[in-house]
């Protein structure tokens, strides 16, 4: 039987090739969102010829527990990578996870991987093939992969291309004012092999709300720019290559980053510029183009919707179909589902609430949180208030944070001050329909006491229901 089914799977996933492309720390700074500043006609042409989605979020701000939720389709304190898998910190998934490369191995699919992986361990994120590639040399990775696209084979493929940029890097630019993060780029304007670098002037960037707008800051913007367009170069090449060897019309394409942007206020955090990213899905088989969908779509939805487009998705369970994946006790179920069904809509219902989970970064940044988000509210949960919020090391030493750190506790940092910024509330509440940019806590409002019992249930639900650990800290806090 279980041939039989794994026949069937392979059947029907022919002709769907399927690439997901991930950038490193890439918030939704696109011109296909409506950033002026930034240059990524690629992305933007992709977002023409497909689906945007504007709520989209990542389940945790921290590079390999998020992608590791993007591969098996559980939130991260459930599939045991708590935090960054290399170096000391060692964290990686526990072994009776499922993932996606190996489950679209068993339907069928051809499998490989090029650029940032950073998740453990090998033998849960099997890929058949590594394709070697410089994670910041974009256009060189793409041209990587096209043997791999190209290879005589009846079966369809999965690529997981993922880039190093924009993610921090490269040491500090001591040549330029206030002597930013490189974000990769080469000194002295060189260019990596294939690659028209981007050039922007730290004047006309556009500055987040939750970022100061300091010299500082827009310094390190640019260069983060000029990283993200290496993105959009990195996108183009592949997509010319899926044209070109007539793999383009059968092939679907998922766009998005790990996280949020590497500065502080963003990435390793929950709030909005850390959990929102840019997603942008073309599904080749879609007669609708240049959709825009406001459904709010997280992580652990992605795998479910890639299975679900191979024919390996049991809808009614939110599980992989058995020939893929089971467990000793039933189907191995997401604790997302598919969102291919909606990829045509545009405010789609049933479609209004995402939750995210946060526990480490690196090994010295313990402060978990947990959060439900949905159209009106945002609760975040900070279990470890009493600690001081740690910081990423590389986000701490950025200028953009140590301008206004060396300023003292008073000193503006987006919509919160530094004081606010490192000693949280046990809870924050946000009225984020109103209040987007999360600049008013009213956890400790009288007047919202009703809302705050009633998320804190909605969270304690969700903690439930996903088997998270930190649970138990309702009983004795």
């Amino acid at each position: 039987m279980a041939l039989a089914g794994l026949a069937t799977l392979a059947l029907s996933a022919a002709e769907k090739n399927i690439v997901i492309v991930i950038a490193d720390d890439l918030s939704p700074t696109l011109g296909c969102y409506g950033d002026m500043a930034a240059v990524t006609p690629n992305i933007d042409r992709l977002a023409s010829d497909g689906t945007l989605f504007r709520h989209a979020f990542a389940t945790t701000a921290s590079c390999s527990a998020s992608r590791s939720v993007i591969l098996t389709g559980l939130h991260n304190h459930r599939n045991g990578h708590y935090g960054h898998l290399h170096s000391y910190h060692k964290f990686s998934s526990f072994p009776w996870v499922k993932t996606l490369p190996v489950m679209l191995a068993k339907a069928g699919y051809r499998t490989a991987r090029v650029g940032k992986h950073h998740n453990g361990p090998e033998e849960v994120y099997f890929f058949e093939e590594k394709i070697k590639g410089n994670g910041r040399s974009t256009v060189e990775m793409a041209n990587n992969c096209e043997s791999f696209i190209t290879a005589e084979s009846e079966k369809p493929f999965f690529l997981y291309y993922a880039t190093s940029d924009p993610h921090r890097g490269g040491g500090t630019a001591t040549e330029l004012p206030h002597k930013p993060n490189r974000f990769g780029n080469k000194p002295n304007k060189g260019a990596y092999p294939g690659v028209k670098e981007v050039f922007y002037d730290p004047a006309k960037v556009t500055i987040p709300p939750f970022l100061p707008d300091t010299p500082e800051t827009r310094a390190e913007l640019s260069q983060y720019y000029q990283s993200t367009s290496r993105v959009d170069q990195g996108l183009g090449r592949l997509v010319e290559i899926l044209k070109k060897t007539g793999k383009w019309e059968n092939t679907l394409i998922l766009f998005t980053s790990d996280h949020g942007m590497a500065f502080a206020g963003g990435k390793t955090t929950v709030y909005e510029g850390g959990l929102r990213v840019p997603f942008v899905v073309r599904n080749p088989y879609q007669k609708e183009r240049g959709n825009t969908n406001n459904a709010m779509i997280s992580f652990v939805d992605i795998m479910p919707t890639l299975l679900d487009f191979a024919g390996g998705y049991d809808a009614k369970n939110r599980a992989a179909k058995p020939a893929l994946a089971s467990l000793k006790k039933g189907p191995y179920r997401f604790h997302g589902r598919s969102f291919l069904p909606i990829l045509a809509g545009k405010n789609p219902e049933g479609w209004d609430v995402v939750n995210a989970s946060h526990t480490f970064h690196e090994i010295q940044m313990y402060y978990p949180m947990r959060v439900v988000r949905d159209r009106k509210y945002k609760l975040i949960w900070n279990i470890a208030h009493p600690l001081p919020y740690p910081f990423a090391s590389d986000l701490w030493a950025a200028p953009s944070w140590q301008a206004q750190w060396n300023k003292g506790p008073s000193a503006p940092y987006g919509k919160k001050t530094v004081r606010e910024y490192i000693h949280r509330s046990q809870f924050e509440l946000f009225d984020i329909s109103a209040d987007p940019n999360e600049a008013v806590n009213l956890a400790a409002d009288k007047k919202y006491a009703p809302i705050l019992e009633e998320y804190k249930a909605i969270l304690k639900k969700f903690q439930s229901s996903t088997q998270d650990p930190w649970i138990l800290k309702w009983k004795y806090e």
